[in-house]
């Protein structure tokens, strides 16, 4: 009987100690500003007219600042760059389970209003999460060009609080 429950508590400690612990870290990671500082393209050659989120360039993005909320998955992006429409984008941010063949995090960003209220086209964008420190943060995502994957990634550093 001792060797029973002896089982049990361990089997019960190790789902505890599971994957949603893991996740709650990298939630609580995310939290705070970041700026997006550079985009690339690895593997691939050559100019690219790139559309993010539906919104602008990625030469627009590049030096956005980024705030996110991890108590209500919540957050926003401000584009910086004066030769851009500099509006402030809304977006709701969900993070999955870590992806058992690469080892990396996905999750989801999906814009919303300024409310977080979700927007007609009930439009998301699923992204991988590279690498997530303290102080850095590089997303892949991977998209469609002429059939073939084509990588986009999102270099990321922690804004430095005051």
């Amino acid at each position: 009987m001792k060797r029973l429950i002896a089982s049990a508590l361990v089997a019960l400690m190790l789902v505890s100690c599971g994957s949603s612990k893991i996740v709650r870290q990298a939630t609580r990671t995310f939290k705070g500003d970041w700026n997006l500082t550079t985009i690339t393209y690895p593997g691939s050659y050559g100019t690219f007219d790139v559309t993010l989120l539906g919104e602008a360039s990625a030469e627009c993005f590049e030096g956005s600042s980024w705030k996110f909320v991890p108590n209500n998955d919540t957050g926003t992006y401000t584009i910086n760059d004066v030769a851009c429409s500099q509006e402030t984008g809304f977006f709701k941010w969900f993070v999955d389970e870590v992806d058992a063949s690469t080892g990396n995090y996905d999750f989801l960003l999906k814009p919303t209003d300024e409310r977080y209220k979700s927007d007609d086209t009930n439009t998301g964008y699923r992204i991988s999460l590279m690498t997530l420190t303290e102080n850095d943060m590089v997303w892949e995502q991977t998209v469609s060009l002429d059939g073939k994957p084509f990588k986009i990634r999102w270099n990321f550093i922690k804004s430095i609080q005051q």
